[in-house]
């Protein structure tokens, strides 16, 4: 074998350009494609973090219909506090979760006593929401930032909302909301400070105590909107879901159909379908780095054997046996794969230790200077460097067994 390795190497070397120009191609198409999924991963990554750890979590339990009529903010489709009972003991025995926070969401008037618009309010527990949304605080562009999220009888509203009333912190305002009775209620809140949108100027949402919610919205007991659930491990959320869902659909209503639905960030949130698009290019771009491989390596192999017909008739005729003939012209492909996959892998781990020595930074939604971190895992590396490999191998294969197969008198013959 060794043998066999040395005369392979020494077969490429006589065709010094020929060999440099095939392995520089694999070794550009190897590091570009790891530099992409290093880049894309963690700007995926960063992305899904923004909205799971400012506005989701990662999973949030409903009462059955509530999502499908979201958009209304449905009071009448709360969850009862045996209901909310139910779903905490579930959740308590889950041992994948971090944090655990009930939310009461409804629509509300907000008025500067001389303008009104819109407001999206959801009523939170203040520590419990800061257990499950870590980047919520961070939102937080003025005003109180000391101490919890909010307390009673303040709120925080959006941007959005405190530019076009001309709101600032400190200042009063009142909140009108109708209770699932179909009764108005008014409250006064000071403005505790201002929020950014995580996703863009549009956001409309405000944040106020969930005893104040409950306050305005004349609740005699104790419902909630949903549950948002924080995990351990996010990359485990499919398993962790799989689990909860299943101890959830234990909880009948009457009817006889599951009372509570589980859904993860992903079938809340469009932001959902750039991640996969994100997936879909990191899959063309693997399919261009096979292309690459595959011409250049089979495209050298041809001329190699063409160039060398007479040589694989001598070495025919004095009794080299066929399968030493393929083996030595797949070796020569395989070792081409190997040596600018290696060379490639090497080059984007330089590249990668660069950037995240530069910090490139962007921005999403109105979040400003996010810093892009691209690493690469052990997996990625591994299965890239073998896809090379194996396809360097494939495309070296129809070439080596043409030469295999060679008749040594016509080929001694060949000018």
């Amino acid at each position: 074998m060794l043998k066999l390795i040395q005369l392979a190497a020494r077969n490429l070397l006589r065709y010094q350009r020929r060999t440099l120009l095939t392995s520089l191609l694999i070794v550009i198409g190897v590091a570009a494609v790891l530099l992409f999924m290093a880049i894309s991963g963690s700007f995926k990554q960063l992305m899904i973090g923004q909205i799971t750890d400012s506005m989701l979590g990662h999973l949030q339990v409903h009462r059955r219909g509530y999502v499908a009529s979201i958009e209304s903010l449905p009071l009448n489709m709360n969850m009862p506090p045996q209901l909310v009972a139910r779903v905490q003991k579930s959740l308590a025995e889950e041992p994948a979760i971090a944090a655990v926070s009930q939310r009461i969401k409804f629509g509300a008037m907000f008025s500067n006593f001389t303008e009104t618009t819109s407001l999206r309010v959801n009523g939170i527990d203040p520590d419990a929401e800061a257990a499950v949304l870590p980047l919520l605080a961070g939102r937080q562009v003025d005003g109180v930032r000391d101490g919890p999220l909010v307390v009673r009888g303040e709120v925080l509203i959006p941007v959005l909302v405190s530019r076009g009333l001309k709101v600032k912190p400190g200042d009063t305002i009142v909140l009108v909301a109708t209770n699932r009775d179909g009764s108005v209620n008014g409250k006064t809140f000071k403005v505790r400070g201002t929020l950014e949108s995580a996703t863009g100027p549009g956001g409309r949402d405000g944040y106020i105590h969930i005893d104040d919610a409950r306050e305005l919205l004349r609740m005699a007991d104790a419902e909630v909107s949903e549950i948002a659930v924080r995990l351990k491990d996010p990359q485990r959320i499919q398993q962790a879901g799989t689990r909860l869902q299943s101890a959830l659909e234990g909880v009948k209503n009457k009817q006889g159909q599951t009372a509570l639905e589980l859904h993860t960030w992903e079938r809340l949130s469009p932001f959902a379908n750039i991640a996969k698009m994100i997936d879909v290019l990191t899959l063309a771009i693997k399919i261009m780095l096979v292309s690459i491989v595959l011409v250049s390596v089979m495209n050298v192999m041809i001329m190699a054997v063409y160039e060398r017909i007479r040589e694989i008739g001598a070495i025919a005729a004095i009794g080299t046996p066929p399968s030493r003939i393929l083996g030595m012209f797949l070796t020569e492909g395989l070792m081409l794969g190997i040596a600018g996959t290696f060379i490639g892998v090497a080059l984007s781990l330089a590249a990668i230790y660069a950037l995240n020595i530069w910090q490139i930074s962007y921005n999403f939604g109105q979040q400003k200077g996010l810093l892009l971190a691209p690493s690469l895992g052990v997996a990625d590396i591994v299965t890239t460097s073998v896809i090379v490999i194996v396809v360097a191998g494939l495309a070296s294969l129809q070439p080596a067994w043409k030469a295999s197969r060679m008749d040594p008198i016509v080929a001694l013959r060949h000018v």
